[in-house]
């Protein structure tokens, strides 16, 4: 059976899926756009990605976990209302565990930037055990009050590769071919 990894479906120029760094080079207006995910945390753009040897914005993020839990977690707090979640997913074979790993992300607002011990190992096997959502993740996302940050991934997984990912790697969630418009 085929382990999929999951990313948001979104505005992608060119042939591949970028990182933040490589965006901010070529394509300034959609840097600007990403960057803005940070702006309540920017200096966690350069925090180290120990096993890859680079930063948080020479990645390209994806996850083990399908998207429909999460935000259905975060709907069942009453902060967002309901959600048709537009993704693509990546086959996990595709990536070369050379250049992937997998961060174990602990919510923890004090725990900042993740230490090495915090990274792990890529593999396919390692991804199919993490697609699960663990229940401490869920039950922090049902019951977030009205002014904590939303941050539906602080304790989900992340498998983070090193440089760009070629956008015909992935596949709608209708499992069509993604195209970049």
């Amino acid at each position: 059976m085929t382990t999929l990894l999951y990313k948001a479906a979104g505005d992608i120029r060119g042939d591949d899926i970028l990182p933040l760094n490589q965006l901010r080079v070529q394509y300034p207006d959609l840097y600007e756009r990403e960057l803005t995910k940070y702006t309540a945390r920017p200096d966690t753009v350069q925090n180290r990605v120990y096993p890859l040897d680079c930063c948080w914005a020479d990645v390209v993020f994806l996850s083990p976990v399908h998207p429909a839990p999460i935000f259905e977690a975060m709907h069942e707090s009453g902060r967002i209302g309901p959600v048709v979640v537009d993704y693509w997913t990546l086959d996990a074979e595709l990536l070369d565990p050379a250049i992937t790993c997998i961060l174990m992300k602990r919510h923890d607002p004090e725990l900042r930037p993740q230490p090495p011990e915090d990274f792990i190992p890529y593999t396919p096997e390692t991804v199919a055990s993490l697609s699960v959502p663990s229940e401490r993740a869920l039950q922090r996302l049902r019951t977030l009050n009205a002014t904590e940050p939303l941050y539906p991934w602080a304790d989900i997984p992340h498998i983070l590769h090193r440089g760009p990912i070629p956008v015909t790697a992935f596949r709608t969630s209708a499992g069509e071919p993604v195209t970049v418009r």
